[in-house]
């Protein structure tokens, strides 16, 4: 098929456009950065620098590469983790899931494109119910005020992919990514494994928000699947070992060979930072992948953070 991954550049994109082109896809890859075109075209893929967030740009490069399938992995979350820059990543990500996920609809919806796969997460299913969440699970109705506008925007995402009728639409709600090229990695410039090498990266309150992980490779591979054979809905992509901050944290700072997190009162956190961390932190679910594994026969190469903390950082 050919392939239209905007945002081919990001944590997911490079394994994503090698998989595919590995199983004989054509690939179109976007990127807001000329710099980045080289990468993508070792790769395999056809790059092309737009702005998501310019209609007519986004218009125009759609018709251009006439795909079947296009693939919204857009988001702005890179670079330095301080506050203000948080906060603009955070702004920046959420007009791309609402502005830039309307673009590429409209653009696909133009050129009859028959598949629309984009990325969701599972980080703000809903905190009622018990420690893991499947897909018939929503997205929490009532977050922290200083979070709202990008649970808002995850909504918006999902509601508008698996919306349309004149396509097959699914949202994938991915686990924390780590592996290479995530930031969570074993490598000099990975900016989340900095900040739990110099203890920046706490355990808030009891730790006990369940978290499911991903590795990056086993994310892109369920894409792929989705891609190739997924029914318009969503899915979710995570491994099989669900755990709360308290347990997997420690065991990724030993795997970093750093000194065991920090432990932080939440008041001191929602203080310092507000009550998105502390709900993270504290409230958050972990997610089931049981349907993509049965509907998609994907199959994880680690299915558990244990193996991939020991094999999978680099």
């Amino acid at each position: 098929m050919k392939i239209f991954i905007a945002g081919a550049s990001g944590a997911i994109g490079s394994p994503l456009v090698a998989q595919l082109v590995a199983r004989g896809h054509e690939v179109v890859g976007t990127t807001r950065s000329a710099a980045k075109t080289g990468a993508l075209r070792a790769l395999g893929a056809e790059p092309v620098v737009v702005d998501a967030l310019d209609p007519e740009a986004v218009a125009d490069a759609v018709a251009k590469a006439e795909p079947e399938v296009i693939v919204h992995q857009l988001t702005a979350l890179a670079g330095p983790p301080d506050f203000r820059h948080v906060k603009r990543m955070a702004a920046a990500t959420n007009r791309l899931r609402t502005e830039g996920t309307d673009h590429l609809l409209a653009a696909a919806r133009a050129v009859g494109v028959r598949r629309f796969v984009a990325q969701s997460n599972a980080s703000w299913m809903e905190r009622s119910g018990g420690p893991v969440a499947d897909e018939r699970g929503g997205i929490e109705p009532n977050p922290p005020a200083d979070v709202a506008e990008s649970v808002a925007a995850l909504r918006h995402l999902e509601g508008a992919v698996t919306g349309i009728s004149w396509a097959e639409g699914i949202a994938i709600r991915y686990g924390g990514f780590y592996g290479p090229g995530t930031g969570m990695e074993d490598a000099p410039d990975a900016v989340m494994a900095a900040l739990i090498r110099n203890r920046k990266f706490p355990i808030v309150g009891g730790g006990n928000g369940v978290w499911s992980l991903v590795h990056i490779t086993d994310a892109a591979s369920a894409t792929v699947a989705c891609i190739e054979r997924g029914k318009p809905g969503i899915y979710h992509v995570a491994d099989d070992d669900p755990a709360p901050v308290r347990v997997w944290l420690p065991e990724l700072a030993r795997a970093l060979g750093a000194k065991p997190p920090r432990r932080v009162p939440a008041w001191l956190v929602r203080l310092a930072a507000g009550g998105g961390p502390v709900d993270m932190m504290t409230r958050a679910r972990g997610i089931s992948s049981e349907k993509a594994k049965r509907e998609l026969g994907w199959t994880l190469r680690y299915p558990s953070w244990r193996i991939g903390f020991a094999e999978g950082l680099r």
